[in-house]
């Protein structure tokens, strides 16, 4: 009797087992398979096809500051150093704030009487409206009252691209045909230092610039931005670099296109904003 009890409790025993493992197996397959799924359902935005829109080659990089995710097109051209043209307007107005060449942003300098291709140049200007307009000649004066000796020693203390700004005769336009070039990846850097007041900067200085930036405020976002436009290239190049501050979070971007011809110029700019519409910024 006690060895038919002994085989029905062993009996017993081998089918608790069988069963046991038998949903152990079952539901494990379950849980990867829905790990799999939410890896799988994660989507990278196809930032490319934007460019292929407007027929332009270029790159673009954003970064996500709050979950620290970077979005790109073409990454090593990210990595490419680029003579900055007109975005180097953000430095060059720290570095003359800084230095007690322009007092405030509404400061004026008088326009030279020389007709220059746009309309808005042709006139007496402050810091504000140059930069909204990218006043080529109001940054030059800037740049020239600097001086060589002052601009190369911001441009070596704030790290600034390459570092390299030429002989002392390339004080105006060292940032418009080289050799000063900086990378895409390092203007997010840059920004990024902006936008956390570590610059070596006064809080003052950067400020104001900070304001002088707002391309688009609403009451859900603000972007603050500045384009480039390289014309001293074949092809030419179009920056648009900035950073959009949105539900407490901040993305940085920094976009670059190939310009040959006047069409392409309005792309580097509808590339960026679609971009971020595809992260559901804008």
């Amino acid at each position: 009797m006690s060895r038919i009890w002994r085989s029905l409790t062993l009996a017993f025993t081998v089918i608790i087992i069988i069963n046991f493992w038998s949903i152990y197996v079952l539901a494990k397959p379950s849980s990867i398979s829905s790990e799999h799924s939410a890896k799988v359902n994660v989507k990278v935005p196809d930032l490319g096809r934007h460019f292929q829109k407007f027929g332009v080659a270029g790159s673009i990089i954003i970064y996500d500051s709050q979950n620290n995710l970077t979005y790109e097109h073409n990454p090593q051209r990210n990595t490419t150093p680029i003579t900055p043209a007109s975005t180097f307007k953000i430095f060059n107005a720290m570095t003359a704030l800084e230095t007690g060449v322009i007092k405030d942003d509404v400061a004026v300098l008088t326009w030279d009487g020389i007709h220059r291709d746009f309309e808005t140049w042709n006139q007496d200007t402050n810091l504000r409206q140059a930069f909204k307009n990218s006043t080529v000649w109001f940054y030059q004066v800037l740049a020239r009252r600097i001086g060589y000796a002052q601009m190369q020693q911001w441009i070596d203390k704030v790290g600034y691209g390459n570092r390299e700004i030429g002989t002392a005769a390339d004080i105006d336009r060292f940032w418009l045909q080289g050799p000063l070039k900086i990378t895409p990846k390092a203007q997010i850097d840059f920004l990024q230092r902006l936008y956390q007041g570590n610059l070596p900067f006064s809080k003052r200085t950067m400020d104001v610039v900070k304001d002088i930036m707002v391309w688009e405020k609403t009451p859900d976002y603000t972007l603050r931005a500045k384009t480039g436009w390289l014309t001293s290239s074949k092809p030419q190049v179009g920056w648009f670099v900035g950073y959009l501050e949105q539900n407490k979070n901040v993305y940085f971007f920094a976009t670059n296109i190939d310009i040959n011809k006047p069409d392409d110029i309005p792309a580097r700019i509808e590339i960026t904003r679609s971009s971020l519409k595809d992260l559901g910024v804008l």
